[in-house]
Formats: structure tokens, sequence, C-alpha cells
């Protein structure tokens, strides 16, 4: 009797969404990036990396929940088969993948749904083959695959700094709830930033004291009153629509952020039942919402074997 095919080890890592409790957004440096004083908030919805051994590096796509991933790529260009690649040349090591991801993150939302998937393909593969890379090393390869990447693997909430990829933990023993309003489609970052650019940003933002003292207080009153983010009045200039987003959020009883450099909106609720009433209150007029809760875990293995 011939022995019955073995399935091929696979790893698979969950990583959250972020949001931006406070984004400050210093003038361009001459290296082409803006200096950032934000905190990062990870919040519970989540994109799943599965990677298999492969012969040659691909990639593949499922959506989660409605997520439209149309524009996701397929090819060596998508930032989980970069992750990939930089982790074995790394090590040294000539080895590829085939990477699975299931998309419960909104694209190119501002929710840093490329990064979340970049921190998770550098832990599953980390998994996979037993390469043992340290902390410190992990965090050095993600900060050069993106800034928002060092966070995805931390996850909980940070403060970041540099251009975001220098991230220190933040004391966060609250529990926040929030309701997530995606756009029909996604807002390019570096066309936002242009437009921050256009219109005469990053003249002398505040830091983010304010919302880390509001943390400590567990209040979302607090919070709300805090909350910040300097790319706000650049996305509603390249995307006007929102503005009617933003007034529904505010209109339903919540505290209105727009996530990162958009278009996602987030509003703020007092508790679990006050985000479940916002949330309804935006069905019934036409928009699409889900309610989430931070802080969550950063890049974390689901499955092993």
């Amino acid at each position: 009797m011939s022995a019955v095919p073995q399935p091929a080890p696979a790893v698979t890592v969950r990583a959250p969404a972020k949001v931006n409790l406070h984004l400050g957004v210093g003038p361009l440096r001459a290296d082409g990036f803006h200096p950032l004083d934000t905190v990062y908030q990870a919040v519970s919805l989540y994109d799943d990396v599965t990677v298999t051994d492969a012969r040659a590096w691909s990639v593949g796509v499922t959506p989660v929940g409605g997520v439209d991933v149309n524009d996701v790529p397929l090819d060596d260009t998508n930032i989980a088969v970069r992750a990939g690649r930089a982790l074995v040349a790394h090590h040294g090591t000539d080895r590829c993948a085939r990477i699975e991801v299931a998309k419960g993150i909104p694209v190119a939302g501002g929710m840093a749904g490329g990064s979340a998937d970049a921190a998770a393909t550098l832990v599953a593969l980390d998994r996979l083959w037993d390469l043992g890379t340290s902390d410190d090393d992990l965090l050095a390869l993600a900060a050069g695959l993106g800034s928002d990447v060092p966070f995805a693997l931390l996850g909980g909430t940070a403060h970041g700094t540099g251009r975001g990829e220098v991230v220190e933990p933040v004391d966060d023993d609250g529990t926040w709830w929030w309701v997530v309003v995606p756009d029909d489609g996604g807002l390019s970052t570096p066309a936002v930033y242009a437009a921050f650019d256009d219109l005469g940003g990053g003249g002398g933002s505040i830091g983010a004291g304010a919302v880390r003292a509001a943390l400590g207080t567990h209040d979302a009153g607090e919070l709300g009153a805090a909350l910040r983010n300097d790319l706000e009045e650049a996305a509603l200039h390249l995307r006007p629509g929102l503005v009617a987003t933003r007034d529904a959020l505010r209109g339903a009883g919540a505290v209105t952020l727009l996530s990162g450099s958009g278009p996602t909106y987030l509003g703020l609720a007092r508790d679990h039942e006050a985000a479940h009433r916002v949330r309804q209150a935006l069905l019934d007029q036409g928009l699409t919402a889900v309610v989430a809760t931070g802080p969550v875990a950063g890049a974390h293995v689901v499955t092993h074997g």
C-alpha cells in the first residue's frame, strides 16, 4: 500500500490593522520623507498570512468580509513577497515560499494592511524555516520595508517617531471601541502627502502628549478630545465626498478620526453598546461599517504544522 501524501508544512500568522490616534506630520525632509510624531493603536481587523515552501515566490489574496482586493499586486512588488526576500537575504539562504493572504483589512484605506502582511510574512517564514531571527533583526528588516511595518510586529499601542518606523510601546490598559467606515476606493498615501505639502502643511504640528495622557484616563471623551490627524485636510481636499462620511459618524454620536492617510474614517464610541448603535445608524444610511476594538496584539502565530 502506498503512503498517503502528507500536506506541506504551513504556518499562519495573524496581523492587525492600525489606527493613528495622533498623527503629527512635519515638513518634507531632504530624503523625501516627512518626520512623524504618532501614536499607533492596533485594532481588531486582521489579515491572516499562510506560508508554505515553494520552488518560486508567489502570492495569492482572498477577500474576507467584502474587502475589495482588486488593487493588490500579485507579483514581486507585493510587500509580502518583498518581506520574504528580505528575510532570506538577511540569512544568506536560498529559499522561496507561497504566500496566501486572507485580507480583512481595507486595501489602501490608511489602516496599514500591506504593512500587516509584511510583518506577518516575516514572522511566518521565520517560524516555518526555524531561522531564529532576533526581535531586533526582525524590527530592522521591517523598518526597511515600510514605516508602519515595525508597529505591525509590535501591536498594542506605541509611540512612533522618525518616519514612523521607530516605535516604543505605550502603556494602554484601556479598551477602546471604534466604528470603521471604509470608502469604496483607496487613496494613495504619496498623493495625500503631496497634497499636504501643496496646502502648506508641516508648519508646526503639536506633539503626541495629549493623546498619551488621555489614554491613561480610560475615558473615551478625554481621548476623543485629543485625537489629531494632520493629513485629514489633505485627504478631504483630494476626496471631498469623505465629508459626508465624517458628518454621518458625528451625527450618529461618534468622535471622528481619519485613519492614517485615509480614506477610511473612524468613529470613537463611548463603549461597546454605543459603537453598535453608531454602526447601525450608518447601516441605515446605506454605509458600510464594522466595529473594532483596541489595542490588540501584533503579528502572532495562529497555526503551525
